[in-house]
């Protein structure tokens, strides 16, 4: 079936699904396949389920108007998407980056909702499955959209682009992430850098943090540039001390004013920048871009500030690699706070400079004083003495109960499969 035929049938039946566990009356079920899964298996459960229309690209014993072959699902998949954004002549603003990139998203989402119908990528569906589902999403009265891409090897944004086709990006830093697939700092670079290089050929804009130098030097090629950072570019905000959370002076481009955001740390202040630059560009009141910026609340373990009985925990255990534990680091041991706890777990997708990374990590930590120092990962080797390190995070949870701390502001950090999260939930140590 050609696509034109297909998006015929997906304009009749506008929502697709790829898990047969969720499939509701009408969908349109595409059964990808993966190393541990085949989707081609659930058909027959996904056509029972009520599915309008099964895409599948292996051979089942069903005999059904219903089941649609093609060459590779996934393929099929990312071209429908594409044959959908190209209905849409509105902007599509791509963002990618080490660190940062989802809160940027929803920073940039919330201030652009309060003028336009924006539709933006949901949670962190950000790779090769969850930006066509992010893009065949899109309903006819959407105005704006923000799509983030994430990525862990070279030419991923490159492909992307070829079906988002964005319109404006961002590139929100580039540090130490995936080294494993990427190799280096520069293969870092390059990588997202390919986000610069589709909308230098296409005439599109970038927004770009003046304050990289080497964010500069990849977007040569760029004609269309809006600047945003600490000095010398057209969007310009500083941070101020206070409490816990993230408190933002808007210094130039935007009424001057301070925003009192619920994000903690001072590593989120490009985040904020970036939505303020970009809510400005689209005409997004003053007004309106500080109302949003300090309505949002951060959720998912992403630079959230929590109450645990009278202590405070900064609980950012999404995502971790060396660039975003030591600005963590750095501004946790910056906080005007007494009895730090520092809890840290493992970084993910370091390769064979993993070890020598969490060394370092813990060097860094070294130079600071702490109440406690906690950690847990299999990369943690040869440990100074005072330092906990635990098997687990569950085992982290039985620790700390126990440990009954009062006034304390406790720092837990650490890559989304180390599930961190676990230390604060009470039950996570009987599982």
């Amino acid at each position: 079936m050609m696509i034109p035929d297909l998006y015929e049938i997906f304009l009749r039946y506008p929502s697709v699904q790829t898990d047969s566990r969720k499939i509701k009356p009408g969908d349109i079920f595409f059964a990808l396949k993966g190393l541990n899964f085949n989707g081609n298996q659930f058909a027959r459960r996904a056509i029972d389920l009520g599915a309008a229309y099964c895409v599948c690209d292996e051979i089942t014993d069903i005999r059904d108007d219903r089941i649609i072959m093609t060459d590779n699902v996934l393929t099929t998949l990312q071209q429908l998407a594409k044959f959908h954004r190209e209905q849409f002549t509105i902007p599509f603003i791509a963002i990618t980056g080490s660190n940062g990139k989802t809160t940027t998203k929803e920073l940039v989402h919330a201030v652009l909702s309060e003028r336009l119908k924006c539709c933006t990528t949901m949670g962190n569906l950000n790779n090769h499955i969850g930006i066509p589902l992010t893009l065949l999403s899109l309903k006819n009265d959407a105005e704006i959209a923000v799509i983030e891409m994430g990525a862990n090897h070279i030419g991923e944004i490159e492909g992307y682009c070829k079906y988002v086709l964005p319109t404006h990006g961002l590139i929100t830093n580039c540090g130490k992430a995936h080294l494993e697939g990427f190799g280096s700092e520069e293969g870092v670079i390059k990588a997202k850098g390919e986000l610069y290089d589709y909308l230098g050929a296409t005439d599109g804009i970038i927004f770009i943090n003046n304050d990289y130098s080497y964010l500069a030097e990849r977007s040569a090629g760029v004609k269309h540039k809006i600047s945003y950072g600490s000095a010398d570019s057209e969007f310009t905000g500083v941070s101020r001390p206070g409490g816990p959370f993230l408190t933002v002076e808007i210094t130039k481009g935007a009424v001057k004013d301070l925003i009192q955001t619920k994000l903690a740390g001072q590593y989120n202040l490009p985040n904020v920048l970036s939505a303020v630059c970009i809510g400005k560009t689209f005409g997004v009141p003053d007004e309106k871009i500080k109302e949003a910026l300090e309505n949002y609340t951060p959720s998912n373990n992403r630079s959230q500030i929590i109450s645990h009985g009278n202590n405070t925990v900064i609980l950012d255990a999404y995502n971790a690699n060396p660039s975003s534990m030591k600005v963590a680091v750095e501004n946790f041991a910056a906080m005007p706070s007494e009895n730090k706890i520092l809890i840290l777990g493992g970084m993910m997708e370091l390769g064979k400079e993993s070890i020598a990374e969490h060394h370092a990590l813990i060097d860094l930590v070294e130079h600071y004083k702490w109440h406690k120092i906690v950690v847990t990962g299999e990369d943690f080797t040869e440990l100074p003495s005072g330092i906990l390190q635990f098997n687990s995070s569950e085992d982290i949870a039985t620790w700390f109960r126990e440990q009954q701390f009062e006034n304390a502001t406790i720092l837990i950090k650490g890559s989304r499969s180390m599930e961190m999260e676990k230390i604060l939930d009470p039950a996570s140590a009987n599982r």
